[in-house]
């Protein structure tokens, strides 16, 4: 028995999150993105970059944690940073090493 695809173990992890935090998830894809690693939609939709297969889980967990709780809390103020310390509690580092890796990742050139 072979093992789960990345794919296949992200959706997992999401829809593990999303039951946790009692999120509602109508549709969830993994595409690639250009200048996100994810987005959500106000209906539930939850969009994930493709390039996050390719990371830790520990990343996943930040950007899963972060796009779940914007289903409570729409923009990054107190309230959202308390959620995201009270789910994940060394989140700080996980989003400072996300911002190092897209500053080096390569910037596709806009339409």
């Amino acid at each position: 028995m072979t093992a789960p695809s990345p794919k296949i173990r992200f959706k997992q992890r999401v829809r593990n999150w999303a039951t946790r935090l009692d999120v509602r998830v109508a549709w969830l894809g993994v595409r690639p993105m250009r200048n996100k690693w994810a987005s959500c939609s106000t209906e539930g939709h939850l969009n994930f970059n493709a390039e996050l297969l390719n990371m830790d889980e520990q990343v996943w967990d930040y950007v899963i944690v972060h796009e779940l709780l914007h289903f409570f809390v729409p923009n990054h103020g107190k309230l959202w940073k308390s959620l995201m310390r009270a789910h994940l509690s060394d989140y700080d580092a996980t989003e400072a090493e996300l911002k190092k890796m897209a500053q080096i990742k390569p910037q596709a050139k806009k339409p």
